[in-house]
């Protein structure tokens, strides 16, 4: 029996480790001139409505028709877009709140609100064969890195058979597409995000006990293949960095954000145009290749990718090395190595034990800085530490990779300079960035509270939960909803910054207020 088993998930390795397979082009690679036309006269006012929107027929004859149809001096370009293309659902645009509930039961009742479910492909929806909860707002696929915080608040309120057709979702992907992308759309296939996968089974074991990991093991190795893709050749060249993997100076090998393209991310075709408007030619490519790696860090965007503070232009994200990707990816070579090890296969159980024990020997060597007693990412163009503190430091607590003494230093620091009235800052750059100050987010308070829990402080940690849930319920009292970010300055506490409005639903904001909420 136990050899049957071993088979099976050697089998099932070989499945998942094969090419990428492209489901179908994105919507900008279809449409050619009219997606072009479209984005810059901002037919819509929000870069994203327009990739979203689902066509009445094949893509290429709409484009053939436009072509035409664009000669006519009595053209209307509104017109045609609406001919040709329609808004899919959107199943809370009629919702309103129940303000006779209280914040937990409000958000026990988004779960179904946020629920999504397509089989079929629809424009650039890629089909999954399970449903899914979405964040909310104009996130209506399934994002990556959000759904590990929106699984948190799934398991507080018993809906495993939602984390379950979620993580479903991602083995499919991974088998069909090779890896995570930032969610399930066809102009995502370039691009992951922080890397939680492992994060997420280990929360299934917590249901399913340990079987979950073995059951997921295959994918977790695709996973790390993925982050790694491009190890053997970087190795053997002499280069400093290949796609997502960078050699440090000392030799180790670390991981840093990257995309598989050089355009405009279609979504934000409009807002990378403008960004580059003023950027010599050869660095325009790098330019959108740093935007898209930011877009992959899921900090997009903030100062921690920036040469100057002030400008989007300097940044320059595929020259950083992030401690906090750095410390995912440690996780999840720990977690393959638990796996195999459940599986008694001991060689390659010390070897991504290795693996992960090599990654922080590196965490400790370059992204430790002793001015500032802070972890902080690697600049590895300018081989010195970033200037930049982040919240970005926690993940090494959070991972259990930081030092007693570490911790203790980085705690302070927390408490000194990031604890504000309605939580934990970004960042101490206000620069109208949504990832810099005065902003908060839902899923960094959850790592910051759990890794300074994990080293002994406790009244730190609930002082950030008390202030994050206070700002929560005070928003959630005044505009009768649960938002993307916080404002955890001023005294309004809702969030600004970035390239759209601010969104409402909130997925990873519901998960971890539930999670801390029903600490009390």
């Amino acid at each position: 029996m136990k050899r049957r088993k071993t088979d099976k998930l050697r089998s099932a390795l070989v499945k998942v480790s094969g090419q990428l397979m492209r489901t179908q082009p994105s919507p900008d690679e279809e449409l050619g001139e009219l997606f072009v036309d479209v984005q810059n006269q901002q037919v819509y006012n929000d870069g994203k409505t327009f990739v979203d929107l689902v066509p009445k027929r094949r893509m290429k004859h709409i484009r053939q028709e436009y072509l035409l149809e664009k000669q006519d001096p009595n053209f209307n370009l509104q017109e045609f877009v609406s001919k040709h293309f329609h808004a899919p659902d959107s199943k809370e645009a009629n919702y309103q709140t129940d303000r006779t509930m209280t914040m937990r039961q409000h958000i026990s009742t988004l779960w179904d609100e946020l629920g999504r479910s397509n089989y079929k492909d629809h424009g650039s929806l890629i089909a999954l064969p399970h449903p899914y909860v979405v964040p909310g707002g104009r996130f209506s696929e399934q994002f990556y890195w959000d759904s590990y915080f929106i699984m948190l608040g799934l398991a507080r309120d018993g809906r495993w058979d939602n984390i379950d057709g979620m993580m479903r979702n991602y083995a499919y992907m991974i088998r069909k597409i090779g890896f995570i992308p930032t969610a399930n759309r066809t102009y995502f296939l370039s691009r992951s995000q922080p890397p939680f996968f492992s994060h997420m089974v280990e929360l299934l074991a917590e249901k399913k006990g340990q079987r979950a990991i073995i059951e997921y093991l295959p994918y977790l190795v695709a996973e790390h293949n993925f982050w790694m893709k491009g190890k053997k050749k970087l190795l053997k060249s002499g280069e400093q960095a290949y796609r997502r993997v960078v050699k440090m100076p000392n030799g180790a090998l670390l991981n840093r954000y990257f995309d598989d393209k050089v355009t405009p991310r279609p979504e934000s075709m409009r807002e990378d145009m403008s960004t580059a408007s003023e950027t010599k030619d050869h660095r325009t490519e790098r330019l959108f290749l740093d935007l898209r790696a930011a877009a992959e860090s899921g900090w997009d965007f903030s100062s921690r990718w920036m040469d100057d503070s002030s400008s989007l232009r300097s940044i320059r994200t595929t020259n950083i090395v992030p401690v906090d990707l750095n410390s995912l990816m440690y996780h999840l070579e720990r977690t393959i190595s638990k796996g195999y090890k459940l599986l008694k296969n001991t060689a390659s159980s010390h070897k991504y034990a290795l693996y992960a024990e090599r990654r922080a020997r590196a965490i400790q060597e370059y992204c430790w800085d002793d001015k500032t007693k802070f972890f902080v990412d690697y600049d590895l163009e300018k081989n010195t530490a970033s200037q930049v503190l982040s919240l970005a430091a926690v993940f090494p607590l959070y991972e259990h990779i930081a030092t007693t003494s570490q911790a203790k230093t980085v705690a302070r620091k927390l408490e000194q300079d990031f604890l504000q009235k309605g939580g934990l800052v970004t960042t101490l750059n206000n620069n109208g960035q949504q990832w810099d100050s005065p902003n908060g987010w839902a899923p960094l308070q959850w790592v910051a509270i759990q890794g300074l829990r994990d080293y002994g402080y406790d009244d730190l940690a609930n002082e950030i939960k008390q202030r994050w849930l206070k700002v929560n319920q005070a928003v959630f009292e005044s505009e009768g909803k649960m938002i993307e970010k916080y404002d955890v300055v001023n005294q309004s506490g809702v969030g600004g910054g970035g390239e759209y409005p601010l969104q409402d639903g909130f997925g990873w904001t519901n998960g971890v207020a539930a999670c801390l909420a029903d600490e009390d």
